[in-house]
């Protein structure tokens, strides 16, 4: 590994799910105390996820990211928000239109279509939404509620209800079946909106252009940052133009074959305190 290229690293990015957490969706304390040494040191930190802003807070608070300035970029790169100050700094909707749209296309599909507003998650049916996960059969429904803090809403026809700009559309089903069917469903909005695999059971859409590394350009480059001074780590599809991105591209043990093709580095798994491990040994010597 090129030594000036560590000793130039200024930004550690880190991917939520698969990545910062366990399978438990805990942060361990080994990498708790990693990070916050990392800061300490003077390096920011950025969480980056296709998780609501609203859902990265708690995490945040943890690795005590508001006292170091450090930022929340969420929605897959559609919203950027500083820790500390909690303004939004960046924030791109999908339009009225095309979100409508989006729903009312989802109805032809065995999928569990997800909006948000403010503390609610609005979706058609609560209880209809298990899906095998992780090896698991779990309610996907609440599960994305509790790590967005989300209270649930029924809703009958969420392209009818739907009257405000959103950040992003997420759809659930079981992987075999977003895997048949994902081109169908992304078919008709190719070239107006961006839409992407965010884990094995979902399927989302944002405004057109929305990923992670755009988002880590618009924020830090005026800033004064440089991409050779970013560290970023993920293990899915939606962290891979991150990866591509950064001067320092690590994926997890645990990602995706693709992501681990464009990355720099490849640490140990989420399971495995993979992120502490690579920052232990590169950054904090």
């Amino acid at each position: 590994m090129n030594m000036e290229v560590i000793m130039s690293i200024k930004v550690i990015v880190l991917d939520i799910d698969g990545t910062l957490v366990n399978n438990k969706k805990q942060i361990s304390k080994r990498t708790k105390d990693t990070l916050i040494h990392a800061q300490e040191k003077g390096i920011k930190l950025i969480l980056a996820s296709g998780r609501p802003t609203r859902g990265l807070y708690d995490l945040a608070s943890i690795l005590k990211m508001d006292q170091h300035h450090g930022f929340l970029i969420s929605f897959n790169g559609a919203k950027i928000t500083d820790c500390q100050s909690q303004e939004v700094l960046f924030n791109q909707t999908i339009d009225i239109r095309d979100a409508k749209e989006v729903l009312e296309h989802m109805k032809n599909f065995r999928v569990r279509p997800m909006i948000d507003k403010n503390d609610y998650m609005y979706v058609n049916n609560v209880y209809d939404s298990n899906i095998l996960f992780n090896g698991q059969m779990v309610n996907i429904i609440e599960m994305e509620a509790r790590s967005g803090n989300y209270k649930l809403c029924e809703v009958d026809d969420l392209a009818e209800f739907l009257d405000y700009p959103i950040n992003k559309i997420l759809t659930a089903a079981p992987n075999d079946y977003l895997m048949e069917n994902y081109e169908k469903m992304y078919e008709p909005f190719k070239g107006r909106l961006t839409g992407m695999f965010t884990s094995e059971v979902f399927f989302e859409f944002t405004a057109l252009g929305v990923d992670k590394a755009k988002a880590l350009e618009k924020v830090l480059i005026p800033m004064g940052y440089k991409r050779e001074e970013i560290m970023a780590f993920g293990d899915g599809q939606n962290d891979k133009s991150m990866i591509e991105y950064a001067g320092l591209g690590v994926a997890m043990g645990n990602a995706l074959e693709e992501v681990k093709e464009v990355a720099d580095l490849i640490t140990l798994t989420n399971e495995e305190d993979g992120v502490s491990h690579m920052v232990e040994k590169y950054l904090l010597q």
